[in-house]
């Protein structure tokens, strides 16, 4: 196991010394978030409709991003899509936000930090903050994904309580049946946060930079793919040293605040929606739009 990771370190080491000042690179990601335990409930809600409404939070959740690095900085992005019409209100914007999508993610491995641009119920914000520093585990366990030997490492990582990814379906309460018939179910009732998630990652020391999706870094080598237990993100295309190079800079639209004001706008906004929701038919009405 050791003679492994110390191999693969190794030839991290070697790499990065003989890459030129002005690397760069690209590589493609898919990302899907499972939404099996998604379930909305009222007298208002078919089985048709709520087969319907887990259909679109499905597509939704399936995501391709591109990242662009160099050896320091990166920049992370989805990739635009052409939607049908009335897909992208305001309420689809709110979701993509708080479903792990809105704006761009730089991240600068050197200085330890990070800015992404978000918006939230109409409002621009610019969240600039460090980067979170993960106690990866490196095991002994390899892959290959596409053309690329890869590494397995492992860390636990708080939640962001933005984040509504990681939102799980919170146990069977004891209630009698009838009571949970005559219940006016809400979004954020049913469902609550964890504090912290198990991240599997794999890397690859072939691509010589301690880079990858979203806010993920720090092993010795590309991140090509992501697995929280909800969400899976998974490289799809590496580009190395193209002809045509990209600017990869911070985004500066929006108000400047930290991880954790977001987080609290975010929650303060949707508990001041849950309590306007209470007895306009259980909360579906809110579900609704939000889901537009």
């Amino acid at each position: 196991m050791k003679k492994k990771i110390v191999t693969a370190i190794a030839v991290f080491g070697f790499a990065i010394t003989s890459f030129a000042q002005n690397f760069q690179g690209m590589a493609v990601y898919e990302s899907k978030t499972t939404i099996s335990d998604f379930k909305m409930e009222g007298r208002d809600i078919t089985p048709e409709m709520q087969k319907m409404i887990q259909e679109r939070m499905k597509k939704m959740l399936e995501k391709t991003f591109a990242l662009n690095f160099d050896r320091s900085t990166s920049i992370y992005k989805e990739e635009e899509k052409l939607d049908a019409p009335g897909q992208q209100g305001p309420g689809s914007r709110m979701m993509n936000s708080m479903m792990g999508s809105g704006g761009t993610f730089f991240k600068n491995v050197k200085e330890k930090s990070y800015t992404v641009d978000k918006e939230f119920m109409g409002k621009e914000f610019l969240i600039v903050d460090s980067l979170p520093k993960l106690n990866w585990k490196l095991e002994s366990e390899t892959k290959k994904i596409g053309d690329y030997n890869c590494f397995k490492a492992t860390a636990v990582k708080p939640v962001s309580q933005s984040d509504f990814r990681n939102f799980r379906r919170k146990k069977e309460d004891t209630k009698s049946d009838e009571a949970k018939k005559e219940k006016t179910t809400n979004f954020m009732e049913d469902f609550e946060m964890p504090k912290e998630v198990t991240i599997t990652a794999w890397y690859t020391p072939d691509v010589p930079v301690n880079q990858g999706p979203e806010s993920y870094w720090g092993l010795p080598g590309l991140i090509l793919e992501v697995n929280d237990g909800k969400t899976v993100i998974v490289c799809s295309k590496v580009v190395l040293n193209a002809k045509d190079k990209v600017e990869i800079k911070a985004s500066k639209n929006g108000k400047v605040v930290k991880q954790k004001e977001y987080d609290d706008i975010v929650v303060k906004k949707m508990e001041e929606m849950r309590e306007m929701s209470k007895g306009q038919q259980g909360g579906n009405r809110m579900q609704m739009r939000m889901g537009r």
